[in-house]
């Protein structure tokens, strides 16, 4: 694997493959470090679909917006490069200064799609989003990008990028991947303490459970319920629970008002925010 720390290393390394074969396909997966067995089955797709792999590994800054979550992000650089050695091809590292050499001026602008949810507990987070994976995009001009289902309004907000900026990208999700006691793998769960990381698969449980009552209860029932078990359990936080169309991420009334329908849901645990969803229709 070849690590690019610049731009033009990056590009070079692409072309360099290009000049060998030029129909390659690039199978491309951003991510923010601190890699898990998730971001390894993105990778491994990627590796399956495509002739080539390039990653990226960036803690990008201004899609926090709260600078302690951003300080405590776990940064594990040769931790993670040790483990996509024989799966990706080139893995880009560049720094802030790399990526920013100026300050970001794009702007994004979605709608609703990006006012619920994590949108609106987190203002600004999707711009960030956005701006970093569009200059990555430019820079990798991948044939295929992939993105885990865990954030799922994540994905649907690059979708929706790709689609209006008519980027020749096809945008790949992958299922959750989770923990035996059914926990979503994320980065943030390397920052809770052994207690919390035993109580933390409460969330997939009640997710589960959910997911059966769905077949007697109205999307709104099903969010009441949802918070009610939460709060029997003094542990958690619950930030939100909403049950929403899959397509538009609106809340909806009716099981048929959507083609599919999702629980999206964020809660605290240990002073650690997990985010986590359901398809339910």
């Amino acid at each position: 694997m070849k690590i690019c720390k610049t731009k033009q290393e990056l590009q070079e390394a692409i072309a360099e493959r290009k000049n060998q074969n030029q129909s390659v396909s690039i199978g491309f997966v951003p991510t923010m470090g601190a890699l898990h067995e998730g971001h390894l089955t993105l990778m491994r797709q990627a590796k399956q679909e495509n002739d080539i792999v390039v990653c990226s590994i960036f803690v990008n800054p201004i899609q926090f917006n709260n600078k302690e979550d951003l300080a405590k992000y776990p940064r594990q650089i040769e931790q993670d490069i040790a483990q996509i050695d024989t799966i990706c091809d080139i893995c880009f590292t560049p720094t802030e200064q790399e990526m920013y050499p100026t300050a970001p001026q794009e702007s994004y602008n979605f709608g609703s799609l990006e006012t619920v949810m994590e949108g609106a507990m987190r203002p600004g987070h999707f711009n960030g989003v956005c701006i970093v994976v569009k200059r990555l995009f430019d820079l990798v001009q991948p044939d295929k990008a992939y993105f885990g289902e865990k954030d799922f309004q994540q994905l649907a907000i690059i979708r929706r990028m790709v689609q209006e900026l008519n980027l020749p990208i096809s945008i790949c999700p992958v299922k959750i991947v989770r923990a035996e006691d059914g926990l979503a793998l994320s980065s943030r769960n390397k920052r809770l303490s052994p207690q919390a990381r035993a109580l933390a698969p409460f969330i997939f449980q009640t997710l589960s459970q959910a997911k059966e009552k769905s077949t007697d209860m109205a999307p709104k029932q099903l969010e009441m319920w949802i918070a009610r078990q939460f709060e029997t359990q003094k542990a958690f936080s619950l930030e939100y629970a909403y049950v929403v169309d899959a397509n538009t991420l609106q809340c909806i009334d009716k099981y048929e008002d959507a083609q599919s329908v999702i629980i999206c849901i964020a809660v605290w645990l240990d002073n650690v925010r997990l985010i986590d969803n359901m398809f339910i229709k």
